[in-house]
């Protein structure tokens, strides 16, 4: 179950819940050293408290945007899901995201935010999950380790393509690495994807 499991792998009393655009201000508290202090995003700029409320509101009128909480209600991550692409043809598609605050990093919140993403996703339909990944030339570099692409092999995910010096910032180019998990079939007669509304119970499960 969704919820033991989190508590499990992120401690005792960590419980995941859907976010709500009011939860705007915390969560780019756990954005905005990402934005300014590496690579792991491609955002120069840490957005508005506003702009990053739209941002929710949008992504939840389709898709799971999930935070998850220690005992005393403080959020220690979050993750949410996207269109692929926005064409139609890409509906059974999704990527990914995940960003948990600087203190609570090696605890397993990453892992217990994906898990829940991923159950919420496999109900609603959805057949692949995607992973945008900046990557360093170099293993040493000061804004961007390989971290995320070990952290999404582990899930069960694999890199499937890399484009070259597509991103930078700092004063240093980057690259873009592309993973995938696939967790449905892909019917002849594909159904189309549930609402997020209908399978948001399965968090409390």
């Amino acid at each position: 179950m969704v919820q033991e499991n989190a508590g499990a792998a992120a401690g005792e009393g960590t419980r995941i819940r859907m976010a709500t655009p009011d939860d705007a201000e915390r969560l780019l508290q756990i954005y905005a050293p990402y934005v300014r202090d590496t690579a792991i995003t491609f955002e120069w700029d840490v957005p508005s408290v506003e702009d990053f409320r739209q941002r929710i509101a949008r992504t939840l009128e389709r898709y799971p945007y999930l935070v998850a909480e220690s005992a005393d209600g403080q959020a220690l991550g979050y993750a949410y899901a996207g269109p692929l692409k926005e064409r139609k043809a890409y509906d059974w598609a999704c990527e990914l995201s995940v960003y948990v605050a600087q203190d609570a990093h090696g605890h397993g919140v990453g892992a217990a935010l994906y898990a829940a993403l991923e159950r919420l996703l496999s109900a609603m339909g959805v057949t692949n999950l995607n992973a945008c990944i900046g990557y360093p030339a170099a293993p040493d570099d000061p804004y961007l380790t390989r971290a995320s692409v070990e952290f999404h092999t582990h899930l069960g995910f694999e890199w499937i393509g890399r484009f070259h010096g597509c991103g930078y910032k700092f004063g240093r180019w980057y690259d873009m690495v592309w993973m995938e998990k696939i967790v449905g079939d892909h019917p002849a007669d594909a159904l189309p994807l549930r609402p997020v509304s209908q399978v948001v119970a399965l968090l409390g499960e």
